[in-house]
């Protein structure tokens, strides 16, 4: 946090204090705390705008203290104005604003705190980093962009095993801890070669660190390799690779001694739900990788069955191939209608079309429970409550182009495909497709930004302002970065 030095601290020599500047006796906004910065501004303009905003009901602080929320400007050098504010106050506290004056005089006119936008931010540049070094990386995913080119490929792979793991085990901390290092791994412009180059990287404890140096110098980690042919942990991952199976019915089946599909399916006493007979009979082909080519087909087969609905319908590809993946594990669309309250019935009428069209081999559908009296969501990793369902499509070899990723000798000419759609009212749609592009550590990792140095609750339904007790709305993606002061970052740059 910050540590606020005393007044006396902050001026260079004596003056006449400032608290005595006249302030409307109503407060009308007690939740927004303005510091004017003197310096470029000067002493009596900055006394005219504290007479000004006081006027229409702000607050304005005369010390920099822990009650200030927005830090207002005139000084347009960043790099010394962020140099000045960092002798008094050494670190970026998580809830203020560091403004330009514009945010000052847009409120002034309003005569109400506007939302904090791209443009009013004043950004604290970097310090660049020495030729060959590594350069400044942000903890968060959010602020860095990640492409599917991994040039950390071993360290990785590596990670993600241990991870998997953890999970298993139900050991959140450790789990979370080994996704973010390997996210930050992700985001870097070359391979790191020596230990030495993760000196100043965010996310790298000892344990990630230790297992980087196994790697570089042995070129695997015993670690991994003991994970790797550890009975558990490989029963696990088999059972929790079938559609419905998640890692507490996998530890069930495994503490019953069962070891292999076979096992599960002989067992009498075993009954699977229709999501995981699903599963099993159609593994051979959903547990396969699903190409762009397949998903695009599968996108004019929804696209086809929403619009003969509505001509109106829109139609968004989510998940890793908006992303820029070139296969995935299934295929996740948004689907909705401009017209507000016309979503709710959407999705049971384009599963009523692909039933007629012969192509739905299975449906899981659950009904919409959005509403929005119940906002914002507390839960840090809330499932969102728009209609939603789980679908496994036949898709035919003929409606691909140049055809279907099947497997050698596969001669049925169809696969199967798993299909997931979302329906979101067009007035949220920007935060489901922001949600459902991913990837999960960048969610994640936006959500924790947005709460710990925004002070707002961001989730798939909305954003909302705890400092201005308000939601703030968004017509696009775009508009959700500006909300948050991000610069935006396209779907490509989001494989964290």
């Amino acid at each position: 946090m910050f540590r606020y030095p005393a007044a006396s601290r902050m001026r260079k020599r004596s003056r006449p204090a400032e608290t005595d500047v006249p302030r409307c006796k109503e407060v009308k906004f007690e939740d927004v705390r303005v510091y004017l910065v003197e310096r470029k501004m000067g002493r009596s303009r900055r006394s005219f705008l504290t007479q000004l905003a006081t006027s229409k009901g702000f607050i304005v602080e005369d010390i920099l203290s822990d009650k200030v929320t927005h830090v207002v400007s005139e000084d347009s050098q960043a790099a010394s104005l962020w140099k000045w504010l960092k002798e008094r106050a050494p670190m970026e506290p998580p809830n203020v604003h560091v403004l330009d004056i514009s945010w000052f005089t847009d409120s002034m006119r309003e005569g109400r705190p506007v939302a904090v936008e791209t443009r009013h931010l004043i950004q604290d540049t970097e310090p660049t980093s020495a030729e060959g070094s590594t350069p400044t990386v942000s903890q968060y995913a959010c602020q860095r962009r990640t492409t599917t080119e991994n040039n950390n490929k071993i360290f990785t792979d590596a990670f993600e095993v241990l991870a998997e793991s953890y999970e298993f085990n139900e050991i959140e901390g450790p789990c979370l801890a080994f996704r973010r290092a390997a996210s930050v791994l992700k985001s870097l412009p070359r391979a790191v070669r020596c230990l030495g180059e993760t000196q100043d990287l965010p996310c790298l404890g000892e344990h990630m660190k230790a297992v980087m140096e196994e790697v570089l110098q042995c070129g695997r980690s015993l670690e991994v390799e003991k994970l790797l042919s550890d009975e558990r942990y490989q029963t696990l991952k088999l059972f929790t690779s079938v559609f419905g199976v998640g890692p507490k019915t996998a530890d069930k089946w495994y503490r019953r001694g069962l070891r292999s599909f076979s096992d599960i399916l002989a067992d009498r006493s075993i009954h699977l739900n229709r999501m995981q007979q699903s599963g099993f009979l159609h593994y051979g082909d959903i547990s396969r990788a699903v190409s762009k080519a397949e998903a695009r087909s599968l996108r004019n087969i929804i696209d086809g069955a929403a619009r003969a609905i509505t001509p109106t319908a829109i139609l968004a590809l989510t998940g890793g191939f908006r992303r820029g993946k070139e296969f995935g594990h299934d295929v996740d669309f948004i689907v909705t209608t401009p017209e507000l309250g016309s979503e709710e019935s959407l999705l049971p009428k384009i599963i009523d079309r692909l039933k007629k069209q012969g192509i739905l081999l299975y449906c899981d559908y659950h009904a919409s429970t959005f509403d929005v009296e119940n906002l914002p969501s507390q839960r840090f990793e809330a499932m969102d409550h728009f209609a939603k369902c789980f679908l496994i499509l036949h898709l035919e070899d003929n409606r691909v182009e140049g055809g279907l990723h099947t497997a050698e000798g596969d001669r049925r000419g169809w696969r199967a495909v798993r299909v997931d759609l979302v329906s979101p009212p067009m007035d949220h749609y920007a935060f489901a497709l922001l949600g459902w592009t991913g990837s999960r550590q960048f969610e994640r990792d936006l959500r924790r930004f947005a709460r710990g140095k925004r002070g707002m609750l961001l989730d798939n339904h909305a954003l909302y302002d705890k400092t201005k007790n308000e939601f703030l709305a968004a017509e696009t993606e775009k508009d959700i970065f500006a909300h948050l002061g991000l610069e935006y970052i396209e779907p490509w740059q989001r494989n964290a």
